[in-house]
């Protein structure tokens, strides 16, 4: 695939991500954010684990020359001549709606729309949209430039071509898809290891066991490099919960409804990794 123009919106820790391996796969990158700190942080963290990475002898290129791919953005409308976006935004269906009309005024016919929800499903966020054929999920997985699965998730009017080119895509950064042929919340992985999480936390809350011990067990005897509480608080708690609703809000199965110590972190600003305390303090 020639190199493409790429535009990422969300600058936090998938945005960032996405925006390097783009960049590092010799695609054209412009990265914005509502918040002009996250975005400067973004940045930083980008040109941090390209240093890394240089620093190993794992860059085919210097990490200036990578990073000269990269662009601030000010504005959705600096969108106007992509090829492809990534939408890594909150994940919230009305955040995520008001994105893509606004991406619609602004872009060319031939722009692919993809949105990096991890839950929500590609028809409703597309609802509404002129165009919600060019709509798909382009689901990365944290840390995008350690984790080489993406699912491709196709809503109910996407288009054939929109599959195809997103596929594309992400075999042009050197990922391995899958496709998702029905538009289902939580797709495949999140779907059945939200399940996990889910079990995890009903262990710790009943007091069988503690959190340390259920990520030893699930560590030492499946091989998982994390455990589901290092994991969860990889992700972000509030992610994890979103998530677990969207999931129970289309099934409205109870199986699916999250315990009451996950909404208690949540509501109490313990999210994990990002505001360095979650189920382990950091």
């Amino acid at each position: 695939m020639k190199s493409l123009n790429v535009f990422v919106i969300g600058a936090g820790a998938m945005g960032n991500g996405i925006a390097q391996i783009c960049a590092q796969w010799e695609h054209r990158v412009k990265i914005t954010d509502a918040y002009a700190d996250a975005l400067a942080k973004a940045l930083e963290n980008i040109k941090w684990s390209l240093a890394k990475m240089e620093e190993k002898g794992t860059l085919k290129e210097s990490s200036a020359s990578i990073f000269s791919r990269i662009r601030a953005c000010s504005d959705v409308t600096d969108a106007k001549d992509s090829d492809i976006v990534v939408e890594a935004a909150y994940e919230n269906l009305e955040v995520k709606r008001d994105i893509f009309k606004r991406l619609e005024e602004v872009c060319p016919e031939k722009t692919i729309f993809g949105t990096n929800t991890s839950s929500i499903p590609i028809t409703e966020i597309a609802t509404g949209l002129k165009h919600p054929e060019r709509v798909v999920g382009i689901h990365f997985f944290n840390p995008v430039h350690k984790m080489r699965l993406v699912e491709i998730i196709m809503g109910l009017l996407t288009g054939e071509e929109t599959v195809s080119v997103a596929k594309e895509f992400v075999i042009s950064i050197h990922k391995e898809p899958v496709i998702v042929k029905r538009d289902t919340a939580g797709f495949i992985v999140n779907r059945i290891n939200g399940m996990a999480f889910l079990e995890a936390l009903r262990l710790y809350e009943g007091g069988v066991a503690s959190v340390k011990d259920i990520d030893k067990a699930m560590k030492l005897a499946l091989g998982h490099p994390m455990g589901p509480f290092e994991l969860m608080d990889l992700v972000g708690l509030d992610v994890v919960l979103n998530a677990r609703m969207a999931i129970y809000n289309e099934t409205r199965s109870p199986a699916h409804y999250p315990p009451a110590v996950l909404k208690k972190m949540v509501e109490s600003g313990f999210l994990g990794r990002k505001t360095k305390k979650g189920f382990y303090n950091y």
